[in-house]
């Protein structure tokens, strides 16, 4: 590259977080020169040409959105730059102290950049992003935040409020993290309204106002998400002048977004006090970047993008975006646990079945482990049972088997889940450490009961699940000699709510036996966790998901992880492996086909027994088929405008009339244009080339072949016709060999997108019976009654439109279509039923036109009236 298109580049890349494009940007390197130097013709063609370098790697930026659903976005980040600060020193940290892999860094930083690039422009004044960032229970998520962070700061963000939970203790986690991570990099960059300390939340700063960002600083909120805090930081945002609030760039996370912000309230004129006081700070906010993050999207997903009050407040719905984090490399999550479901269920293979590492609590001991209802509560001990000696002889073995590989820098962890009750985490503890009193020594001895029930779990144990390939099998003689070791590293820590002692995994190696409630069943990390004893139930879908805090990853001990729990546990938690693998199998499935999140509802299997998320969060859920099997489908919207698109969509359907005629046969008795027997592949071939409009909320042209070629054999023999009235306006072009024929007239739309023309309806229930042999019984049929009259063979309609289409003359919702020439619409009837596909969940996402706006506005006047 020429030096001085070089330098120019340097400069426009410079010049680009305050001008807000490179063009823009381009034009202030030209009158930055020119103050103290003359402008000449050669310095306009380097400038060109440097501008071009920009955009090109600009360009690039969809490179990074593999893994997304989104909207129409601008292209303003291209990754990181040499100047940046935070991401370099994040990356060292990550590399060189925490000895991370080169393609674990490689995984992050691929995945970050392409969420900072789905953020607002921190260039622009006033901007609003809604995004939603989906990844694995105990995966790293907050790894992918802080890298998300560091960049945006770098990228010019200078207000970073992250919702750390519903806890003081992970709250505080979350701080501690951000500021070893990021903060403490470079400290001077950094201004504090919160703390490390269990009560450091954000409280109202001594003039109760934020302060004007410095170049290169940026601010930091880590806050529980309780209304109380929510308030003060909304009052703050309100107390702080409009010159700084508009120099205010925030970037605002929600983590474990799917907890208490989502709109639960029954009321549909209402909703949850933490809902609002979130939804109050983004409205306050004028340039802000809204990121949640969760594991278990299911609440998020249904969230009303319409709701009743959107003139007042904006939902959460992530409109701009959904990205699902890859899977990481080593990690430890259901398909580990619970396999994938066999391809052949006689001929199971060992990745299908996954590991044998679940042991159950029958059912008839759970009497002894726990209280049987709430009220008892307090005057229930619980009992040794001998499942819970075993978790605890197995975490026992694990940790001297650790040692054994030489992991005794490392944490090692054993969860106790019983009961949510905090008196009976105090009796449980109890309970575990008079065991640990009394078979202290003959385990240290190697004899006793005790021992001997270890060495037999040993044998039973690996038995099961064998030790790691590469890693030799330590005889029962070699593990007693880690027992000492073990047994005095050992503490017993009870984590609740009202717990004055914290798991502290900064300093030295620990090993910990947790006993603990509702604290421990979401956000807070179990380093080194290796043995569960999970009691603990709910009929949510995402709440059991969420305890799952098994999952994380377990380099070095993928072999020893042992989870103790009940049959119903092990079966919902086996139906929710497929679960969580098919949101990201949509995700990933329509990412790459231009779906945008308004566009696109995340389906979730239904599970006898279990609901997906609280009844209040699935209001406006429904159940519907994931296919097209018994439904029809049109074409209403149209780019009338494109010189392009227009004229290719008449060809394609000039040939599919040609190829028609050519591989079917024409019935000569129907009035209309009628070939039957035409074969799937000239339907497919068609819908290759027909340009349907991005603007249609549920029909793409992928999603449509898709469904064809999977459908295939069902689908291997069609009707066409063609939509032409006796009397109409002749087309301007010949329709293939049937010449010029009748077009319909389909207005559009008044108020409607200027860039497509939407005609609300492209079908008439008698077209379908193009092709019936009877006519329905009703004088006014329904779509279903014209359906039932027809063959069994799958149905395409081309209908020709008029260009200029003018509307009734007493319509005011209508006016003329006004097309550079005569469109070509279609509509596809499929055979069988609606709901042969099965049942699952589905959103509504179904953008309301102009009319029904209009309607449902006049409705809700009325009733105020």
């Amino acid at each position: 590259m020429n030096p001085q298109v070089a330098k120019f580049v340097e400069l426009i890349r410079k010049y680009m977080p305050g001008a807000g494009s490179p063009e823009l940007a381009a034009i202030s390197v030209r009158q930055s020169i020119e103050v103290f130097s003359s402008w000449n013709d050669e310095m306009t063609q380097y400038l060109a040409s440097a501008l071009d370098e920009v955009q090109a790697s600009l360009d690039q930026v969809e490179i990074l959105r593999r893994s997304s659903l989104t909207k129409v976005r601008e292209d303003w980040y291209a990754g990181t730059v040499a100047r940046d600060i935070h991401w370099p020193a994040l990356r060292d940290y990550l590399s060189n102290v925490k000895g991370w892999s080169e393609d674990t860094l490689t995984v992050i930083h691929g995945s970050s950049s392409e969420v900072v690039s789905l953020l607002a422009n921190p260039a622009g004044e006033q901007f609003h992003c809604r995004g939603l960032v989906v990844g694995y229970v105990q995966s790293g998520k907050t790894a992918n935040m802080t890298a998300v962070i560091a960049k945006a700061v770098d990228a010019g963000y200078n207000l970073i409020v992250l919702l750390g939970g519903m806890t003081n203790k992970l709250r505080a986690q979350t701080q501690r993290r951000l500021m070893s991570d990021i903060v403490d990099r470079h400290r001077q960059c950094w201004q504090l309204y919160s703390t490390v300390d269990d009560d450091g939340d954000f409280t109202y700063p001594p003039n109760r106002s934020f302060v004007m960002p410095s170049p290169g600083m940026a601010q930091l909120v880590v806050m529980k998400k309780l209304t109380s805090r929510l308030q003060a930081f909304l009052d703050t945002v309100k107390g702080t002048p409009p010159v700084i609030l508009k120099k205010l760039k925030v970037l605002l996370i929600d983590d474990e977004c799917d907890q208490a912000s989502v709109n639960s309230s029954d009321d549909e004129n209402s909703m949850t006090r933490i809902n609002e006081k979130i939804r109050q700070i983004l409205r306050a906010l004028p340039a802000v970047s809204y990121v949640g993050y969760t594991a278990t999207p299911f609440a998020n997903v249904f969230i009303d993008p319409f709701p009743v009050n959107k003139d007042e407040l904006d939902d959460l719905y992530p409109e701009d975006f959904i990205t699902a984090l890859p899977r990481p490399e080593g990690y430890f999550g259901t398909r580990e646990v619970f396999g994938l479901p066999p391809s052949d269920a006689g001929a199971e293979t060992n990745t299908e079945a996954g590991r044998n590492m679940i042991l159950t609590i029958p059912d008839d001991t759970l009497g002894s482990l726990r209280p049987a209802r709430a009220s008892e509560k307090d005057d229930f001990e619980p009992k040794m049972t001998s499942q819970l000696e075993e978790a605890l002889l197995w975490f026992l073995l694990s940790c001297s088997i650790r040692r054994s590989r030489g992991q005794v820098d490392q944490h090692m962890t054993m969860l106790i889940h019983t009961s949510p009750n905090v008196i009976q985490h105090q009796r449980m503890a109890a309970l575990v450490e008079n065991w640990l009193s009394e078979n202290r020594d003959g385990l240290e001895r190697g004899d006793g009961s005790a021992f001997d029930r270890l060495t037999r779990l040993y044998d039973e144990q690996t038995a099961n699940v064998p030790l790691r390939e590469g890693a030799a099998a330590p005889s029962i003689q070699v593990l007693k000699l880690w027992m000492k070791e073990v047994l005095v590293a050992l503490e017993v820590a009870i984590e609740n709510g009202e717990s004055f002692t914290r798991l502290d995994y900064t300093g030295e190696a620990k090993t910990y036996i947790v006993v603990g409630g509702t604290v421990l069943a979401r956000g807070l990390t179990l380093e080194g966790l290796s043995v569960s004893f999970f009691l603990r139930t709910s009929q949510q879908y995402d709440t059991l998901l969420q305890m799952g805090r098994w999952f994380g990853y377990r380099q070095g001990y993928e072999d020893l992880p042992r989870l103790w729990t009940t049959q119903d546990l092990q079966t919902s938690f086996r139906a929710l492996a497929q679960i969580e693998e098919e949101i990201r199998d949509d995700i990933a499935r329509y990412c790459d086909r231009g779906v945008t999140p308004l566009e696109f509802a995340v389906r979730v299997r239904s599970i006898p027994g279990l609901v997906i998320t609280s009844a209040a969060k699935m209001r406006h859920a429904y159940r519907t088929s994931i296919s097209f099997e018994g439904k029809h489908i049109q074409t209403i919207r149209f780019e009338h405008r494109n010189r392009l698109v227009v004229p290719d969509n008449w060809q394609a359907a000039a040939t599919l009339v040609d190829d028609a005629l050519v591989a079917g046969e024409r019935d000569a008795k129907s009035r209309s244009v009628l070939i039957r027997k035409v074969p799937l592949t000239v339907i497919r071939k068609f819908v290759s080339r027909y340009n349907i409009c991005d603007r249609h909320m549920d029909l793409r042209r992928e999603m449509l072949l898709d469904y064809l070629d999977k459908m295939a054999e069902r689908l291997s023999e069609w009707h066409v016709g063609v939509i032409s009235p006796e009397v109409g306006t002749p087309s301007a072009s010949t329709l293939g060999n049937l010449g010029v024929v009748n077009t319909v007239a389909r207005s559009q739309l008044v108020n409607g997108d200027e860039r497509y023309a939407d005609i609300k309806a492209l079908m008439s229930t008698r077209d379908l019976l193009i092709d019936a042999e009877t006519a329905p019984a009703s004088s006014k049929p329904s779509w279903e009654d014209v359906k039932e009259v027809r063959p069994a063979l799958p149905l395409l309609l081309i209908y020709p439109i008029e260009a200029g289409s003018s509307p009734a003359r007493d319509s005011r919702t209508r006016k003329p279509l006004d097309a550079i020439g005569d469109l070509i619409g279609f509509g596809m009837v499929f055979p069988g039923s609606k709901d042969h596909a099965g049942s699952y969940y589905s959103v509504e996402l179904d953008i309301p036109t102009p009319e029904e706006i209009d309607d449902e506005e006049a409705s809700i006047a009325g009733q105020a009236r």
